[in-house]
């Protein structure tokens, strides 16, 4: 008997290994949910309300339009829907399963990456929120940069490489995604490393000031204060490696609206942010850029040599740093910056400390990212 379901884990690894191959993904949610937010290389038939009422008319109709000898993988919002999607092709003929928990469970995926090239970092990338964390480490310590709330896929990361984590660090105070590095940290009484100027109403935090080391094994993370996202952002270089965070992405940079929207403020926060890739891109060519999200990237893990990221033309708002155009990069940003993260403003406050967690904080950061300036 074949099975009726399917872990979205599952799904994002056939995504990104590209082992789609007589599998089809169908999204049976509403339009306007899909178009902000999918699974790449779903295809969609909005049928979700009529799915509640246990009416199936559209679906039967669009019968023909769906392929007889390919897996159907059928996603909607938590699972309920799309698993009577399911039952309904199968009882058709087809060969369907209902992924788990929906685009709920997507959004809880995270999958782990080994960087070629790089000594001693792990990349975790959660495909369905665009955010990416890393492990850090060396001679049997770790640290962790930008942890999510799922904290126990670092405690599983390092206990899978027998590392000691030694403490946790933000590159800034998130407004995407609920940070679980306070938690992560308490839970193994170890230091929470956040730049001073984000650090707001925290308590237990350890204060970065500029230019200071974490030691980690033989080796240290050193950080660079790079404002301009928010005021306390900061990116960390460990050795050849540049853990980015919301300043320099592989295609974009960081959006610097999410403090104060004002257009003054804005353009204040954007000349922050130019002289910091203008520091950045002082690194040598050979240093690998890793970044804090992604937006449509398919390769991974996510890296790339800064020298070969000032040389391409995908990052336009790097290009301008480069061309010391100052005045166009900082009218990009402002005429190109779309809506903001969901919830952006409880995530913060939480992540401020100013709130506690409460409710649902995993539906809270479910959606599209958009922390790029464009």
């Amino acid at each position: 008997m074949s099975k009726t379901t399917i872990a979205p884990s599952e799904v994002a690894r056939r995504v990104q290994e590209d082992d789609t191959e007589d599998r089809f993904i169908l999204d049976v949610r509403n339009e306007d949910d899909y178009d902000e937010w999918k699974i790449p290389g779903s295809e969609n038939i909005p049928v979700y309300d009529e799915l509640l009422d246990y009416d199936y008319s559209t679906l039967e109709s669009q019968l023909d339009e769906l392929p007889e000898k390919e897996e159907i993988v059928v996603v909607c919002v938590a699972g309920v829907t799309s698993a009577r999607a399911a039952e309904f092709l199968r009882e058709h003929g087809f060969n369907a399963t209902s992924i788990d928990d929906g685009m709920n469970g997507w959004g809880r995926v995270h999958r782990q990456y080994e960087i070629q090239d790089v000594d001693g970092i792990v990349q975790i990338v959660r495909p369905g929120t665009g955010c990416v964390s890393y492990l850090a480490y060396d001679d049997g310590e770790a640290i962790v940069v930008d942890p999510s709330q799922y904290i126990d896929q670092y405690l599983n990361a390092a206990d899978e490489r027998d590392l000691e984590i030694m403490g946790v660090a933000d590159t800034h105070a998130h407004a995407d995604h609920v940070s679980g590095a306070r938690q992560l940290a308490g839970e193994l009484d170890v230091p929470y490393y956040l730049h001073k100027d984000d650090a707001s109403e925290l308590d237990s935090v350890t204060e970065l000031e500029d230019s200071e080391t974490i030691a980690v094994g033989n080796r240290e993370l050193d950080m660079i204060y790079t404002p301009g996202h928010t005021p306390g952002s900061v990116s960390f270089q460990f050795d050849d490696a540049l853990l980015s965070g919301d300043t320099l992405f592989l295609r974009s940079v960081g959006r610097p609206d999410l403090e104060d929207s004002a257009e003054d403020a804005v353009r204040e926060a954007a000349g922050q942010l130019f002289d910091s890739l203008d520091q950045l891109t002082n690194l040598d060519d050979e240093t690998v850029v890793l970044p804090g999200h992604f937006s449509g990237e398919e390769s991974r893990p996510l890296a790339t040599e800064l020298g070969k990221l000032r040389e391409e033309t995908t990052n336009e708002l790097l290009s301008y740093v480069e061309a010391n155009d100052e005045t166009a990069f900082v009218e990009t940003i402002v005429e190109s910056l779309t809506d903001e993260p969901a919830n952006y403003n409880e995530i913060k406050q939480i992540n401020w400390g100013k709130q506690q967690p409460g409710g649902d904080t995993e539906a809270l950061e479910l959606g599209p990212n958009n922390c790029a300036a464009n």
